[in-house]
């Protein structure tokens, strides 16, 4: 009896661990080009590609938004420096305030790194300062 308690478990560990390994995988494909999807300005696409995310893994923008790098750079930071306005618009909209003003990966905020680049006039910077 012993016995078939501990295989169960194991079992349903190991299932466990495999369905999350690829449903990680399966995000991954998922948001694969959004870096392209971003530089190249189209809001549609990324609109279709976040609602597929959210609807085939519960996720929303700020759940991964963090673990995306395009070039070493952030979403919005790539929108920005791609002068992708509407793009870059839609995700600091769909981004909670409180994310917008924490540090980034390289411990700079949005507005730090946007008034060192001198990217102040951007429109994008215009909706981020109007969010925070």
């Amino acid at each position: 009896m012993l016995k078939i308690v501990k295989t169960s478990i194991i079992i349903a560990a190991s299932t466990l661990a495999f369905s999350n390994a690829a449903q990680a995988d399966g995000i991954s494909d998922a948001l694969a080009n959004i870096c392209t999807i971003v530089q190249a300005d189209d809001k549609g696409e990324l609109r279709k590609k976040m609602r597929s995310v959210q609807s085939d893994y519960r996720l929303k923008l700020r759940d991964y938004y963090a673990g995306i790098s395009c070039d070493g750079q952030s979403l919005i930071r790539t929108a920005v420096t791609s002068n992708a306005v509407e793009v870059g618009t839609l995700l600091v909209k769909k981004m909670p305030s409180k994310d917008l003003q924490a540090p980034e990966a390289d411990g700079k905020t949005l507005q730090a790194w946007i008034a060192e680049q001198g990217l102040q006039d951007s429109p994008i910077s215009a909706e981020l300062n109007g969010r925070i």
